[in-house]
């Protein structure tokens, strides 16, 4: 919400940017504990402890032997050495701190605002940290059902979570946005478009997270065929229709890859429409978009070319936050004109 008092917008500009890096920086590190398989490192919820690390041997033992009862050691890991286990331990335990950090950087400044200017504060801005929140639930919810019968943890789980932290992501950019109090007018493109295009690039996020939950990106590490035809061969086109298709890991990185490009046409029809207009004003903040895609495409082909190398994975992510806080931008400054349909 704008508000006339010129301090005010300021501080609050301040706090949502604060919050914006933030979260930025947790999605980084949560995407990292995801690649590096650290997270079912720590096996216990830990709501109100657990901010310290372990200081002792003893401590890190402790641990270390709630790890070995997982399948996750059992299966997979069981040669695993004490410094082997620190290392995706401390992936794990940051992560946490970073919410929990989050969650302070929220709550504590929403209190003061709130008391110095009034319950209004509260009403605008209570949803982030009741989402933040959540998000810690849904995190301990995502761990917990890879502690028992799996290896990993439920990508279905891991999509939520992911989901939820780019609605957060987003929430607190559109709010940042209207604190600016930027208006571009004389528009002439469908507002319809622009929120589909979104809901693609959510959708595709959503998938993303299936493919990484599921090591999916492993199976087929060619491009543009799926090994030696453009549909998978291990399956059947009619698979893509059953209920059990978002647990077959060639079918959603079929779909996966499939929805990129169905996202660049769909850039491209609402690029004709920008271009006819002929404001200058919306031509560059499209072009981001537009340019951010193309980084995205590459990255997605390298991170499946080198079989899901980490930095090509993780950048991969990182720039799926600039595309979407680049489409959040543009549809906020393409809204107030809406009226004119």
């Amino acid at each position: 919400m704008y508000s006339q008092n010129y301090s005010l917008n300021s501080q609050l500009k301040i706090w949502m940017i604060t919050l914006l890096l933030m979260i930025v920086l947790i999605i980084l590190v949560g995407g990292l504990t995801r690649l590096t398989d650290s997270g079912l490192s720590i096996t216990t919820w830990e709501l109100f402890v657990g901010t310290l690390p372990p200081l002792t041997s003893d401590k890190w033992i402790e641990y270390f032997d709630l790890y070995k009862t997982i399948p996750e050691f059992k299966e997979q890991n069981f040669n695993m050495t004490l410094s082997e286990f620190k290392i995706i331990f401390w992936w794990e335990w940051a992560h946490r701190q970073l919410g929990r950090l989050i969650g302070l950087t929220v709550l504590l400044p929403m209190i003061y605002f709130t008391i110095k200017n009034g319950v209004w504060i509260l009403r605008e801005y209570s949803i982030i940290f009741f989402l933040v929140c959540f998000q810690g639930f849904i995190g301990w919810y995502m761990v917990s059902s890879g502690l028992v019968d799996r290896v990993d943890v439920s990508h279905y789980r891991l999509s939520l979570h992911l989901f939820i932290a780019f609605i957060i992501l987003s929430l607190v950019f559109w709010k940042f946005l209207k604190l600016t109090n930027i208006k571009i007018n004389q528009i002439n493109i469908k507002l319809n478009l622009i929120k589909f295009f979104l809901l693609l690039l959510f959708l595709q996020l959503i998938i993303g997270a299936f493919v990484s939950g599921m090591d999916a990106g492993k199976i087929y590490n060619t491009w543009p065929l799926m090994g030696s035809s453009y549909f998978p061969d291990d399956s059947i086109f009619n698979d893509l229709f059953n209920f059990t298709v978002f647990d077959d890991q060639s079918l959603v990185q079929f779909i996966h890859r499939n929805l990129a490009y169905l996202i660049v046409v769909l850039y491209f029809y609402i690029l004709f429409f920008i271009l006819k207009n002929g404001n200058l004003n919306l031509r560059i903040p499209f072009f981001v978009i537009g340019i951010s895609l193309l980084f995205q495409i590459v990255l997605g082909v390298l991170t499946i070319l080198s079989g899901v190398k980490m930095l090509y994975a993780s950048l991969h992510q990182i720039n799926s936050i600039l595309i979407i806080l680049s489409t959040l931008y543009f549809l906020y400054i393409t809204k107030h004109r809406e009226d004119i349909y």
